[in-house]
């Protein structure tokens, strides 16, 4: 048994990192050949399988195996960050690493709308994304992140801004992360002029962990306020990894006991500080829950009682469930294809400035 777990985690992680090389190299039948064969054989194994419905973005998609605390998956993310380079890294963005706090880690990059200049008059809407990666790990720069969404949107008007945040490791739990989401937001929205976007005009997105905790601010009107966040216009939840915290701890893959723990402790009075299916309160914005529905802890559950909740409060919601896996829930948003063209038509229905960019 020991000998055939072990060979699943080494299945696990070689296929994680040639999915990561294999990203940067164009599509073609005989990759795609590949790549399926790859994925058979991971889903042999029950933990493979589960690693890989629950990894998060390109470069943290590095679960599987024995449950480990975000120090020791942060190690490991940051080797193969080491030996990766560049080649897990998206587009340079025109403004990177701007400070929106003293901590290393709160730092964002700005891509500026493609149709118009940050000295215009005229202001762009806002999509500010949230990467994934377990409340442990990841990046604002990772292909996955970025790339399509960027391609997509900025060509179309929308300044895209992308948000760093400090890590468990770094001594932040998951409700503070959602404060300094907050923090983030607030800069964006009062610094938006100086990229020609509209401060007025912003749309919460966030992958995994970050759905989570853009979901959370969303949800929370003392966590906005107390940062001094205006309203935005909508949040997009991208297969989070909690909404309602309090069914999600006794049902977390059994490789991600220990992470969570650490993100949202050990109680039920914890978890329902931190669970936005919880902290939902009027004034929050409208609100898209897109779910994997090939996820064995069933997050379409979870977005569903969430949105309808939200619809009883009078605040607009509604659920996108897709049968693609976790990570293609955040990488393939922004490409051609019918699930990016159902979040915008989501994104048209939050303001007529954004509806025309999108027509």
């Amino acid at each position: 048994m020991e000998a055939n777990m072990q060979s699943a985690r080494k299945i696990g992680c070689a296929f994680t990192l040639l999915l990561i090389l294999c990203s940067t190299v164009q599509a073609g039948p005989l990759r795609d050949r590949f790549m399926e064969r790859m994925q058979n054989r991971q889903d042999t194994s029950a933990n493979s399988s589960e690693a890989n419905d629950e990894a998060g973005s390109e470069l943290s998609d590095m679960g599987g195996g024995n449950a480990q605390s975000c120090a020791d998956w942060s190690k490991k993310v940051k080797r193969l960050g080491r030996l990766l380079g560049d080649k897990a890294a998206g587009p340079p963005p025109d403004q990177a690493n701007i400070a929106y706090g003293p901590s290393a880690l709160e730092k964002l990059d700005v891509f500026y709308a493609k149709t118009n200049t940050q000295n215009s008059a005229q202001s762009a809407p806002m999509i500010v994304m949230v990467h994934g990666g377990g409340w442990c790990v990841g990046d604002k720069s990772m292909s996955g992140v970025v790339a399509n969404k960027v391609a997509r949107w900025t060509p179309k008007g929308f300044v895209f801004v992308s948000v760093n945040y400090p890590m468990v490791a770094e001594g932040a739990n998951a409700l503070a992360q959602a404060d300094y989401i907050a923090k983030a937001v607030a800069y964006i929205q009062s610094h938006a002029a100086q990229w020609g976007g509209d401060g007025k005009k912003v749309i919460l997105m966030g992958h995994s962990a970050g759905a989570h905790l853009i979901s959370l601010v969303n949800a929370d009107a003392r966590i906005r306020d107390a940062n001094r966040m205006q309203p935005v216009l909508g949040a997009i939840s991208l297969d989070a990894g909690a909404i309602d915290v309090v069914k999600q701890m006794p049902n977390v893959y059994s490789f991600l006991k220990v992470r969570y723990q650490e993100a949202f402790g050990n109680t039920e009075a914890e978890w329902i500080a931190a669970s936005p299916y919880h902290q939902l309160r009027a004034g929050a914005a409208p609100w898209l829950g897109v779910c994997s529905t090939q996820r064995k802890d069933k997050p379409c559950d979870q977005a569903q009682a969430y949105a309808e909740k939200s619809t009883a409060m009078g605040i607009a919601a509604q659920t996108l469930p897709q049968a693609k896996g976790h990570g293609g829930l955040n990488k393939d948003l922004g490409l051609e294809n019918d699930y990016t063209r159902q979040v915008e038509r989501f994104m048209a229905g939050l303001n007529a400035e954004v509806a025309r960019l999108l027509q």
